[in-house]
Order: C-alpha cells, then sequence, then structure tokens
C-alpha cells in the first residue's frame, strides 16, 4: 500500500523506477545487459550494463574515470566514527537511556518549537503538522482516495498515522532539531518532546493512555506501537532485508509492472498487431475556418496588487513578531542586516537561511512580491 522507510528510501524509490522500466518494453542493447551481481539478482530486479566499447547500452561514458584511484583524505578513527554514527534503530540500538515527561515535553515545545509546528503540532508556515488527532483514527484514513470520491477527505500523512518507527522521531529531534539551534536538546529533552508529541496524537503505551502526567524512558519506549508499522512494502528490517526486497521485484504485479521476457524487449512488440492505424494523406487539411493563427504570444498577465500585511500575518509574524527574527519595523534590529545592503537581505529571505527561515517564508510569491513583503516588514508600513 504504501512504500518503503528508512535508509533504503531513496534506493527502493529509485528501484521501482527501474523495475518498471525493466519489466516492460525497453530498447537499447538489452542482450549485453545483466541483471544479477556476483549471482544474485540486482535488489531492484533492474538491468545493468556493462561498459563495452566506450559505452553502456546506448550511451558513452568516460572511460579514463573508470578504476581512477582517488587519494584524498584519510581512515577516520574509531573516536570520530563513533561520534558520527548517531543512529537510532527500531530495536533500539543507538537510543541512550533517559527518561522526560509530557508535561516538560510542553514546556520545551512552547519555547522551541511552536514558531514552526504551531500550537500542539498544527503545522504553519511551510513546516509539517505533527498531528491530527488521534493516531490510529487518523491511520484509517491512508485508504482515503480522492480519484474515487473527489468530495472525500484525503490521507493524513502526519507523525501519528503515517510514520512507521518511533525510534525516527527521537533520532530526529536529537540530531536535528530545533532547526535552527540543532544537537542542543539533551537525551532527556528528546524524550519528553516524543513524549509530549505522543500525548498529543492520543498514544497508549502497553494500555496506559499518555496523558499530561505521563513519563517516557526507554523502557516505554520500546513498547509503543506504531499504527501504521505494516503499512509499507517491501519489507526492509531484519537480517533478510535486501533478499525480501528482491524477492519483492521479482514479481512485477507487486509493483503495477507486467512480466516480459528478455527475449521480448523489443520495441516492435509494445504494440498489437490489432490496432488500426489511420494516416492523413497530402500533409492533413490546410484550408482552416477560421484561419489557424500562427501568434506564439502568451496572454498578457492581469498584475494584481498583493496583501502585504496578509501574507507577513499568514508567513512572517510567527517568528518575526516573536522575536525569533528581526521585529516587523524595528528599524534597529535591522540594521545590522541592512548596513550590507538591501541586496543581500533580499537574497536571504529569497533563498532561506541557515538560521531556520524557509525560502520566502514558505510562500509562493515571485521575487519581485516577496521584495515588496521584505521592504514592508522592515519599515513596517
Amino acid at each position: 500500500m504504501f512504500k518503503l522507510d528508512r535508509k533504503l528510501l531513496t534506493k527502493a524509490s529509485t528501484a521501482a523506477a527501474l523495475a518498471i522500466i525493466t519489466a516492460g518494453c525497453m530498447g537499447g542493447n538489452t542482450s549485453t545487459g545483466t541483471t544479477e551481481i556476483n549471482g544474485k539478482a540486482t535488489i531492484d530486479g533492474g538491468t545493468i550494463y556493462p561498459v563495452t566499447n566506450s559505452k553502456t547500452s546506448a550511451y558513452y561514458v568516460n572511460t579514463e574515470v573508470i578504476g581512477m584511484k582517488i587519494n584524498n583524505g584519510r581512515v577516520p578513527t574509531a573516536n570520530e566514527l563513533a561520534a558520527w554514527d548517531k543512529d537510532v534503530m527500531p530495536d533500539g540500538t543507538g537510543l541512550p537511556e533517559g527518561s522526560g515527561s509530557v508535561e516538560d515535553g510542553e514546556e520545551i515545545y512552547e519555547a522551541k518549537c511552536v514558531s514552526c509546528h504551531g500550537d500542539f503540532g498544527s503545522g504553519g508556515g511551510g513546516y509539517p503538522s505533527l498531528s491530527k488527532g488521534n493516531a490510529i483514527e487518523m491511520q484509517t484514513t491512508l485508504t482515503n482516495n480522492r480519484w474515487k470520491d473527489p468530495e472525500a477527505d484525503g490521507p493524513v500523512r502526519v507523525f501519528g498515522s503515517y510514520w512507521p518507527k518511533l525510534s525516527t522521531l527521537w533520532w530526529y529531534i536529537k540530531d536535528g532539531m530545533p532547526h535552527n539551534e540543532s544537537k542542543t536538546l539533551s537525551d532527556d529533552d528528546a524524550y519528553a518532546l516524543t513524549a509530549y508529541i505522543l500525548n498529543i496524537n492520543e498514544f497508549e503505551i502497553d494500555g496506559v493512555e499518555v496523558d499530561d502526567e505521563y513519563v517516557l524512558d526507554r523502557e516505554k519506549f520500546l513498547k509503543v506501537k506504531m499504527p501504521n508499522e505494516k503499512g509499507f512494502e517491501p519489507n526492509i528490517d531484519g537480517p533478510n532485508a535486501l533478499n525480501d526486497v528482491r524477492t519483492y521485484y521479482a514479481n512485477p504485479t507487486n509493483f503495477g509492472a507486467i512480466k516480459v521476457e528478455r527475449s521480448e524487449r523489443k520495441m516492435e512488440n509494445c504494440q498489437k498487431d490489432t490496432v488500426k492505424i489511420r494516416r492523413i494523406k497530402n500533409g492533413g487539411i490546410k484550408d482552416f475556418l477560421p484561419p489557424m493563427s500562427d501568434v506564439r504570444d502568451l496572454p498578457k498577465e492581469e498584475k494584481t496588487a498583493i496583501d502585504r500585511k496578509a501574507i507577513y500575518t499568514d508567513n512572517c509574524a510567527m517568528c518575526h513578531g516573536n522575536g525569533v527574527g528581526p521585529g516587523f519595523g524595528a528599524a534597529d534590529e535591522w540594521e545590522a542586516y541592512t548596513e550590507k545592503g538591501l541586496d543581500k537581505v533580499y537574497a536571504s529571505a529569497i533563498h532561506g537561511t541557515d538560521g531556520g527561515m524557509p525560502p520566502k517564508g514558505g510562500s509562493t510569491l515571485s521575487d519581485a512580491d516577496f521584495k515588496s513583503v521584505v521592504d514592508y516588514l522592515i519599515s513596517g508600513k
């Protein structure tokens, strides 16, 4: 129903695309391709083409870089690897001891998270929602289909309803949050924020409600069952994960493809003989009434004035009105930025900053319109 999670996400997404291509009709030199590496099927079921006569399949490659020895850097020390390798796995590997209460988590959230993720995880300003109510009830919406019923509510894909593993949440909080102060939270802070997010998603752990007084520790953490844990495929957990993926992609019906034998993979077989083709003689119709226009100009866009106040309120006030950034119309706070030139201020506003501001504040305005909003924010009028 839903595809993949964790580390193999990118690989498997690419795998599905390659497998669909390979399972159906395809051109190129298929006779020299292989679907195995070291005697095992490629993880995606796709075809790998060796380099022959400076080409791989129908494409040329730079043969000078093949086998080139790269001698940059050094092997990291054990301590350097340990400092970098902070993965937290679903089975508890990498998860430290610690604890935190829902109450403490709410205080941290109000101080460090609410400006981006909104009250009670409601989301806003381009940052994701963390809750839409009861996680189990929201998980049932994942089968909603607007294609079948345009009036129906669509799937709710937030943490509680969609994420398959709780470890991802703890790890992401500890490693990357708050967005502009990553790696500043303690292990207990991460437990407290996790407890609070479980609370607003109305979770139970071992039959006990995660209420306002609940204290989450490592032992309780490992007992959490996510409602959508089984909603992803193929299976990428456990010692047999790679073979499970191979088996999954070996059956094209698992991902919407059709099994086609290698000997049949020719473009001329992609169209049935029963298809009737009619071609227009003498170049087709020439005398149109009215005559066809050869004008290539696009319609002129009607330029309408933007509501800068409304845009500021919706996209900027959550930070610039709460002390996270220079305030609305606060000339003294903006001086350190404007003295370097408005062009640099515009560039930071349009492209985003390392401090946590998303490009254009999360809006979809044109560069020119957003510059106007920046002027409004700086001047206060």
